[in-house]
Protein backbone atom coordinates (compact mmCIF):
# COMPACT_ATOMS: atom_id res chain seq x y z
CA UNK A 1 0.00 0.00 0.00
CA UNK A 2 1.50 3.72 -1.18
CA UNK A 3 1.28 5.92 1.70
CA UNK A 4 -0.10 9.75 1.24
CA UNK A 5 -0.13 12.46 3.55
CA UNK A 6 -3.24 13.98 4.30
CA UNK A 7 -2.87 17.25 1.56
CA UNK A 8 -1.95 14.64 -0.88
CA UNK A 9 -5.18 12.30 -0.46
CA UNK A 10 -6.71 15.93 -1.27
CA UNK A 11 -4.95 15.80 -4.15
CA UNK A 12 -5.50 11.67 -4.94
CA UNK A 13 -9.58 12.54 -4.63
CA UNK A 14 -9.38 15.29 -7.18
CA UNK A 15 -7.72 13.12 -9.60
CA UNK A 16 -10.33 10.82 -9.09
CA UNK A 17 -13.01 13.11 -9.35
CA UNK A 18 -11.67 14.23 -13.04
CA UNK A 19 -11.06 10.67 -14.39
CA UNK A 20 -14.83 9.93 -13.29
CA UNK A 21 -15.59 13.08 -15.33
CA UNK A 22 -13.99 12.15 -18.41
CA UNK A 23 -15.42 8.80 -18.53
CA UNK A 24 -13.55 5.61 -20.60
CA UNK A 25 -11.04 8.21 -21.24
CA UNK A 26 -8.16 10.29 -19.63
CA UNK A 27 -8.55 13.99 -18.82
CA UNK A 28 -6.43 15.95 -20.88
CA UNK A 29 -3.19 18.01 -20.04
CA UNK A 30 -5.06 20.93 -20.22
CA UNK A 31 -7.72 19.54 -17.58
CA UNK A 32 -5.49 18.85 -15.51
CA UNK A 33 -3.64 22.48 -15.53
CA UNK A 34 -6.83 24.34 -15.30
CA UNK A 35 -8.45 22.05 -12.06
CA UNK A 36 -5.64 20.67 -10.76
CA UNK A 37 -2.85 23.39 -10.75
CA UNK A 38 -1.18 22.51 -7.66
CA UNK A 39 0.32 19.39 -9.20
CA UNK A 40 3.24 19.58 -12.10
CA UNK A 41 3.04 17.50 -15.04
CA UNK A 42 6.83 17.09 -16.41
CA UNK A 43 6.33 14.16 -18.34
CA UNK A 44 2.99 13.18 -19.98
CA UNK A 45 3.27 9.69 -20.23
CA UNK A 46 -0.23 9.18 -20.49
CA UNK A 47 -1.50 10.56 -24.03
CA UNK A 48 0.15 8.65 -26.94
CA UNK A 49 2.71 10.80 -28.91
CA UNK A 50 6.70 10.81 -30.98
CA UNK A 51 7.67 14.01 -29.04
CA UNK A 52 10.57 13.96 -32.00
CA UNK A 53 7.81 14.46 -34.58
CA UNK A 54 5.96 17.03 -32.47
CA UNK A 55 9.64 18.74 -32.30
CA UNK A 56 10.18 18.33 -36.23
CA UNK A 57 6.57 19.62 -37.22
CA UNK A 58 6.93 22.90 -35.05
CA UNK A 59 10.44 23.45 -36.67
CA UNK A 60 8.49 23.53 -39.97
CA UNK A 61 5.88 25.16 -38.59
CA UNK A 62 7.86 28.15 -37.05
CA UNK A 63 9.72 28.43 -40.63
CA UNK A 64 6.80 28.69 -42.83
CA UNK A 65 4.01 29.86 -40.71
CA UNK A 66 4.37 31.84 -38.39
CA UNK A 67 7.92 33.44 -39.28
CA UNK A 68 6.32 34.61 -42.43
CA UNK A 69 3.55 35.60 -40.99
CA UNK A 70 1.26 32.95 -43.24
CA UNK A 71 -0.15 32.24 -40.01
CA UNK A 72 -2.83 34.89 -40.78
CA UNK A 73 -4.35 32.78 -44.03
CA UNK A 74 -4.86 30.14 -42.14
CA UNK A 75 -6.75 31.75 -39.50
CA UNK A 76 -8.51 33.89 -41.68
CA UNK A 77 -9.46 31.41 -44.42
CA UNK A 78 -11.39 28.62 -44.58
CA UNK A 79 -9.91 25.32 -45.43
CA UNK A 80 -10.29 23.01 -48.32
CA UNK A 81 -13.26 20.63 -48.76
CA UNK A 82 -12.66 16.81 -47.25
CA UNK A 83 -12.05 15.98 -50.78
CA UNK A 84 -10.04 18.75 -51.85
CA UNK A 85 -7.57 17.33 -48.74
CA UNK A 86 -7.94 13.48 -50.25
CA UNK A 87 -6.57 14.29 -53.01
CA UNK A 88 -3.62 15.96 -51.56
CA UNK A 89 -3.00 12.30 -49.79
CA UNK A 90 -3.76 10.11 -52.82
CA UNK A 91 -0.55 10.81 -54.78
CA UNK A 92 1.33 10.23 -51.36
CA UNK A 93 -0.66 7.00 -50.21
CA UNK A 94 -0.74 5.32 -53.51
CA UNK A 95 -5.34 5.16 -53.39
CA UNK A 96 -7.46 6.95 -55.42
CA UNK A 97 -9.00 10.15 -53.54
CA UNK A 98 -12.26 8.66 -53.84
CA UNK A 99 -11.14 6.07 -51.29
CA UNK A 100 -9.75 8.47 -48.21
CA UNK A 101 -12.27 10.42 -46.12
CA UNK A 102 -10.93 12.83 -44.03
CA UNK A 103 -11.60 13.05 -40.61
CA UNK A 104 -11.15 15.88 -37.43
CA UNK A 105 -9.02 13.29 -35.60
CA UNK A 106 -9.64 9.31 -36.10
CA UNK A 107 -12.48 9.80 -33.30
CA UNK A 108 -14.53 11.26 -35.95
CA UNK A 109 -13.94 8.76 -38.37
CA UNK A 110 -14.62 6.12 -35.82
CA UNK A 111 -17.80 7.16 -34.92
CA UNK A 112 -19.02 7.91 -38.95
CA UNK A 113 -18.16 4.54 -39.30
CA UNK A 114 -19.97 2.63 -36.59
CA UNK A 115 -23.13 5.07 -36.47
CA UNK A 116 -23.83 5.31 -40.57
CA UNK A 117 -22.32 1.28 -41.37
CA UNK A 118 -22.76 -0.86 -38.51
CA UNK A 119 -26.20 -2.15 -38.93
CA UNK A 120 -26.74 -5.28 -36.91
CA UNK A 121 -24.32 -6.81 -35.24
CA UNK A 122 -20.63 -5.86 -34.59
CA UNK A 123 -17.78 -8.28 -33.08
CA UNK A 124 -15.30 -5.86 -30.94
CA UNK A 125 -11.96 -7.59 -29.40
CA UNK A 126 -10.84 -6.27 -25.48
CA UNK A 127 -9.20 -4.80 -24.17
CA UNK A 128 -9.54 -2.09 -26.55
CA UNK A 129 -9.95 1.42 -27.16
CA UNK A 130 -13.89 2.48 -25.72
CA UNK A 131 -15.24 4.30 -28.36
CA UNK A 132 -15.47 1.47 -30.93
CA UNK A 133 -18.36 0.08 -28.37
CA UNK A 134 -19.26 3.50 -27.21
CA UNK A 135 -20.21 4.28 -30.21
CA UNK A 136 -22.48 1.85 -31.20
CA UNK A 137 -25.73 2.63 -31.98
CA UNK A 138 -29.02 1.52 -30.07
CA UNK A 139 -29.99 -1.65 -31.67
CA UNK A 140 -27.07 -2.97 -32.87
CA UNK A 141 -26.09 -6.13 -30.60
CA UNK A 142 -22.24 -5.89 -29.28
CA UNK A 143 -19.97 -9.36 -28.42
CA UNK A 144 -17.06 -9.34 -27.52
CA UNK A 145 -14.17 -11.35 -28.27
CA UNK A 146 -11.68 -11.55 -25.22
CA UNK A 147 -7.87 -11.83 -25.96
CA UNK A 148 -6.33 -13.72 -23.55
CA UNK A 149 -4.21 -12.95 -20.43
CA UNK A 150 -2.36 -16.19 -21.19
CA UNK A 151 -1.85 -15.49 -24.61
CA UNK A 152 -0.32 -11.69 -23.38
CA UNK A 153 -3.39 -10.19 -24.85
CA UNK A 154 -2.42 -11.00 -28.53
CA UNK A 155 -4.57 -11.81 -31.11
CA UNK A 156 -5.14 -15.61 -31.66
CA UNK A 157 -6.32 -15.45 -35.51
CA UNK A 158 -7.58 -19.34 -35.71
CA UNK A 159 -9.29 -18.97 -32.83
CA UNK A 160 -10.30 -15.28 -33.87
CA UNK A 161 -11.51 -16.61 -37.70
CA UNK A 162 -13.47 -19.24 -36.03
CA UNK A 163 -15.37 -17.20 -33.35
CA UNK A 164 -16.11 -14.34 -36.37
CA UNK A 165 -17.70 -17.56 -38.17
CA UNK A 166 -19.41 -18.46 -35.26
CA UNK A 167 -21.06 -15.11 -34.69
CA UNK A 168 -21.83 -13.56 -37.76
CA UNK A 169 -21.24 -10.17 -37.37
CA UNK A 170 -21.60 -7.51 -39.74
CA UNK A 171 -18.86 -5.46 -39.00
CA UNK A 172 -15.57 -6.58 -37.13
CA UNK A 173 -12.89 -3.95 -35.27
CA UNK A 174 -9.34 -4.87 -35.11
CA UNK A 175 -6.58 -2.15 -33.69
CA UNK A 176 -3.36 -3.24 -34.84
CA UNK A 177 -0.91 -2.44 -32.79
CA UNK A 178 -3.80 -2.96 -30.26
CA UNK A 179 -4.91 -0.07 -27.70
CA UNK A 180 -4.01 -0.68 -24.41
CA UNK A 181 -1.44 -3.42 -24.67
CA UNK A 182 0.82 -2.33 -28.17
CA UNK A 183 -0.26 -6.17 -29.32
CA UNK A 184 0.34 -7.02 -33.21
CA UNK A 185 -0.97 -9.41 -35.99
CA UNK A 186 1.66 -9.29 -38.93
CA UNK A 187 0.00 -7.99 -41.91
CA UNK A 188 -0.05 -11.54 -43.39
CA UNK A 189 -1.93 -12.78 -40.90
CA UNK A 190 -4.81 -10.04 -41.09
CA UNK A 191 -4.92 -10.31 -44.94
CA UNK A 192 -5.35 -13.84 -43.92
CA UNK A 193 -8.60 -12.53 -41.52
CA UNK A 194 -9.73 -10.36 -44.23
CA UNK A 195 -9.75 -13.33 -47.03
CA UNK A 196 -11.21 -15.21 -44.77
CA UNK A 197 -14.20 -13.18 -43.33
CA UNK A 198 -15.13 -12.16 -46.49
CA UNK A 199 -18.60 -12.26 -45.86
CA UNK A 200 -18.24 -9.76 -42.87
CA UNK A 201 -19.48 -6.11 -44.50
CA UNK A 202 -17.27 -4.28 -42.59
CA UNK A 203 -13.72 -4.87 -41.32
CA UNK A 204 -12.57 -1.83 -39.44
CA UNK A 205 -8.79 -2.15 -39.66
CA UNK A 206 -7.15 0.48 -37.12
CA UNK A 207 -4.04 1.64 -37.53
CA UNK A 208 -3.64 4.69 -35.36
CA UNK A 209 -0.27 3.00 -34.15
CA UNK A 210 1.45 1.30 -37.33
CA UNK A 211 3.78 3.48 -37.50
CA UNK A 212 5.27 2.26 -34.48
CA UNK A 213 5.12 -1.17 -35.41
CA UNK A 214 7.73 -2.77 -38.05
CA UNK A 215 8.32 -6.49 -39.50
CA UNK A 216 11.95 -5.92 -40.76
CA UNK A 217 15.62 -5.24 -39.34
CA UNK A 218 15.34 -1.75 -40.84
CA UNK A 219 12.01 -0.71 -39.20
CA UNK A 220 10.14 -0.56 -42.57
CA UNK A 221 6.42 0.83 -42.30
CA UNK A 222 3.90 -1.73 -42.72
CA UNK A 223 0.23 -0.73 -44.04
CA UNK A 224 -2.45 -2.42 -45.56
CA UNK A 225 -4.95 0.32 -46.69
CA UNK A 226 -3.85 -0.44 -50.25
CA UNK A 227 -6.27 -3.58 -49.83
CA UNK A 228 -9.48 -1.21 -50.06
CA UNK A 229 -8.81 -1.47 -53.34
CA UNK A 230 -9.29 -5.36 -53.84
CA UNK A 231 -11.56 -6.50 -50.39
CA UNK A 232 -14.01 -3.11 -50.50
CA UNK A 233 -14.79 -4.38 -47.00
CA UNK A 234 -12.13 -3.29 -45.50
CA UNK A 235 -12.26 -0.22 -44.13
CA UNK A 236 -8.86 1.45 -42.58
CA UNK A 237 -8.33 4.56 -40.40
CA UNK A 238 -5.58 5.85 -39.27
CA UNK A 239 -5.07 8.56 -36.58
CA UNK A 240 -2.12 11.49 -37.02
CA UNK A 241 -1.70 11.99 -34.02
CA UNK A 242 0.20 9.35 -32.10
CA UNK A 243 3.16 8.98 -34.78
CA UNK A 244 3.56 12.45 -35.82
CA UNK A 245 2.78 14.23 -32.01
CA UNK A 246 -0.27 16.79 -32.86
CA UNK A 247 -3.00 15.78 -31.31
CA UNK A 248 -4.55 19.43 -30.99
CA UNK A 249 -3.99 19.73 -34.41
CA UNK A 250 -7.12 16.91 -35.22
CA UNK A 251 -6.20 15.13 -38.31
CA UNK A 252 -7.00 11.77 -39.30
CA UNK A 253 -8.48 9.80 -42.49
CA UNK A 254 -10.01 6.68 -43.49
CA UNK A 255 -9.45 4.57 -46.40
CA UNK A 256 -12.65 3.04 -48.00
CA UNK A 257 -14.81 1.99 -50.30
CA UNK A 258 -15.89 4.93 -52.48
CA UNK A 259 -19.64 4.47 -51.89
CA UNK A 260 -19.12 4.84 -48.21
CA UNK A 261 -17.11 8.07 -48.69
CA UNK A 262 -19.49 9.78 -50.63
CA UNK A 263 -22.36 9.27 -48.47
CA UNK A 264 -20.21 10.39 -45.63
CA UNK A 265 -19.78 13.42 -47.58
CA UNK A 266 -23.24 13.93 -48.09
CA UNK A 267 -23.95 13.79 -44.47
CA UNK A 268 -22.25 16.20 -42.75
CA UNK A 269 -18.62 16.16 -43.26
CA UNK A 270 -18.23 17.95 -46.22
CA UNK A 271 -16.43 20.66 -44.47
CA UNK A 272 -15.14 19.14 -40.91
CA UNK A 273 -11.23 19.85 -40.84
CA UNK A 274 -9.38 23.40 -40.37
CA UNK A 275 -6.44 25.20 -41.56
CA UNK A 276 -3.76 23.66 -39.44
CA UNK A 277 -4.76 20.08 -40.30
CA UNK A 278 -4.59 21.16 -43.86
CA UNK A 279 -0.92 22.44 -43.32
CA UNK A 280 -0.24 19.37 -41.68
CA UNK A 281 -1.51 17.38 -44.16
CA UNK A 282 0.40 18.63 -47.03
CA UNK A 283 3.39 19.03 -45.02
CA UNK A 284 2.67 15.46 -44.56
CA UNK A 285 2.79 14.59 -48.07
CA UNK A 286 6.12 16.30 -49.07
CA UNK A 287 9.22 14.08 -49.78
CA UNK A 288 11.63 16.88 -47.38
CA UNK A 289 9.07 16.61 -44.62
CA UNK A 290 9.01 12.57 -45.10
CA UNK A 291 12.55 11.72 -45.17
CA UNK A 292 12.89 13.78 -42.04
CA UNK A 293 10.17 12.40 -40.49
CA UNK A 294 11.30 8.69 -40.97
CA UNK A 295 14.63 9.00 -39.33
CA UNK A 296 12.89 10.52 -36.22
CA UNK A 297 10.05 7.55 -36.50
CA UNK A 298 12.85 5.28 -36.15
CA UNK A 299 14.81 7.05 -33.99
CA UNK A 300 11.79 6.56 -31.40
CA UNK A 301 11.32 2.97 -32.09
CA UNK A 302 14.87 2.13 -31.08
CA UNK A 303 14.43 4.11 -27.86
CA UNK A 304 11.50 2.89 -26.79
CA UNK A 305 12.69 -0.42 -27.25
CA UNK A 306 15.57 0.21 -25.15
CA UNK A 307 12.83 1.83 -22.87
CA UNK A 308 10.69 -1.27 -22.85
CA UNK A 309 13.86 -3.21 -22.16
CA UNK A 310 14.65 -1.30 -19.11
CA UNK A 311 10.92 -1.60 -17.57
CA UNK A 312 11.54 -5.20 -17.66
CA UNK A 313 14.45 -5.25 -15.27
CA UNK A 314 12.01 -3.78 -12.44
CA UNK A 315 10.59 -6.25 -10.24
CA UNK A 316 6.96 -6.28 -8.87
CA UNK A 317 5.66 -5.35 -12.26
CA UNK A 318 4.41 -7.58 -15.41
CA UNK A 319 5.55 -5.32 -18.83
CA UNK A 320 3.53 -6.99 -21.83
CA UNK A 321 5.22 -7.38 -25.13
CA UNK A 322 4.25 -3.93 -26.87
CA UNK A 323 5.11 -2.65 -30.90
CA UNK A 324 3.31 0.45 -30.39
CA UNK A 325 4.92 3.23 -28.69
CA UNK A 326 3.45 2.29 -24.83
CA UNK A 327 3.00 -1.09 -22.49
CA UNK A 328 1.03 -2.01 -20.78
CA UNK A 329 1.89 -3.10 -17.35
CA UNK A 330 0.30 -5.39 -14.13
CA UNK A 331 1.41 -4.23 -10.78
CA UNK A 332 2.35 -7.29 -8.70
CA UNK A 333 3.20 -7.54 -4.69
CA UNK A 334 -0.60 -6.06 -4.25
CA UNK A 335 0.25 -2.31 -5.59
CA UNK A 336 -2.65 -0.38 -6.43
CA UNK A 337 -2.84 0.58 -9.75
CA UNK A 338 -5.02 4.22 -8.61
CA UNK A 339 -2.41 4.65 -6.06
CA UNK A 340 0.53 4.11 -8.09
CA UNK A 341 -0.84 6.48 -11.07
CA UNK A 342 -1.49 9.09 -8.16
CA UNK A 343 1.87 8.95 -6.51
CA UNK A 344 3.53 8.96 -9.85
CA UNK A 345 1.52 12.44 -10.36
CA UNK A 346 1.93 13.97 -7.01
CA UNK A 347 5.26 12.97 -5.98
CA UNK A 348 6.99 12.88 -9.94
CA UNK A 349 4.79 14.73 -11.99
CA UNK A 350 4.17 11.85 -14.00
CA UNK A 351 1.14 11.57 -15.86
CA UNK A 352 0.07 7.94 -16.46
CA UNK A 353 -3.18 6.19 -17.40
CA UNK A 354 -4.47 3.66 -15.55
CA UNK A 355 -6.18 0.96 -16.88
CA UNK A 356 -9.36 0.10 -14.80
CA UNK A 357 -12.00 1.11 -17.11
CA UNK A 358 -10.65 -0.95 -19.38
CA UNK A 359 -13.34 -3.94 -20.26
CA UNK A 360 -11.72 -7.07 -20.50
CA UNK A 361 -8.36 -6.68 -18.15
CA UNK A 362 -8.84 -7.92 -14.41
CA UNK A 363 -6.41 -7.13 -12.35
CA UNK A 364 -4.42 -3.98 -11.50
CA UNK A 365 -2.84 -2.35 -14.95
CA UNK A 366 -0.94 1.09 -16.11
CA UNK A 367 -0.34 1.75 -19.52
CA UNK A 368 2.70 4.14 -19.99
CA UNK A 369 3.82 5.85 -22.98
CA UNK A 370 6.87 6.00 -24.34
CA UNK A 371 8.73 9.96 -24.22
CA UNK A 372 12.10 11.62 -25.07
CA UNK A 373 15.41 9.73 -23.56
CA UNK A 374 15.10 11.90 -21.15
CA UNK A 375 11.72 11.79 -19.79
CA UNK A 376 12.14 7.95 -20.08
CA UNK A 377 15.44 7.72 -18.19
CA UNK A 378 12.99 9.73 -15.37
CA UNK A 379 10.60 7.74 -15.16
CA UNK A 380 12.51 4.71 -14.58
CA UNK A 381 13.88 6.17 -12.00
CA UNK A 382 10.48 7.18 -10.65
CA UNK A 383 8.58 4.06 -10.90
CA UNK A 384 11.84 2.29 -9.88
CA UNK A 385 11.74 4.56 -6.44
CA UNK A 386 7.29 3.37 -5.95
CA UNK A 387 8.29 0.10 -6.11
CA UNK A 388 10.79 0.56 -3.62
CA UNK A 389 8.55 2.67 -1.28
CA UNK A 390 5.49 0.26 -1.60
CA UNK A 391 8.05 -2.55 -0.84
CA UNK A 392 9.79 -0.37 2.57
CA UNK A 393 5.88 0.42 3.39
CA UNK A 394 4.75 -3.70 2.85
CA UNK A 395 8.03 -4.74 4.99
CA UNK A 396 7.25 -2.06 7.56
CA UNK A 397 3.32 -3.54 8.07
CA UNK A 398 4.46 -7.39 8.15
CA UNK A 399 7.20 -6.48 10.76
CA UNK A 400 4.38 -4.64 13.03
CA UNK A 401 1.83 -7.37 12.51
Amino acid sequence: MIKFTSDELKVVKKIEVLKNEAGSHSPSFFTFKQKLPEVDIKVDACFLSNPYATDLFIEYFNKEILHTGNIRDLLESYPSQNGVIAEILADFLKIDSGNIFIGNGAIEIIQAVIHNFTKRKIIITIPTFSSYYEYVKDGVEVVYYNLSKNNNYNLDVEEYIAFVKQNKPDTIVLINPNNPNGGYTKAADVQRIIEELSFVDNIIIDESFIHFAYESESYQLVSLSHLVKEHPNVIVLKSMSKDFGIAGVRAGYGVMRKEYVDLLLKNGYLWNSNGFAEYFFRLYTRADFALRYDKVRVKYIVETLEFIQELRQLPNIKVYPSMANFVLIELLEGIKSTEFVAKLLISYGIYVRTCDDKIGLKGQFIRLASRSKDENDYVIQSIKACIQMNDVLKLVNETVV
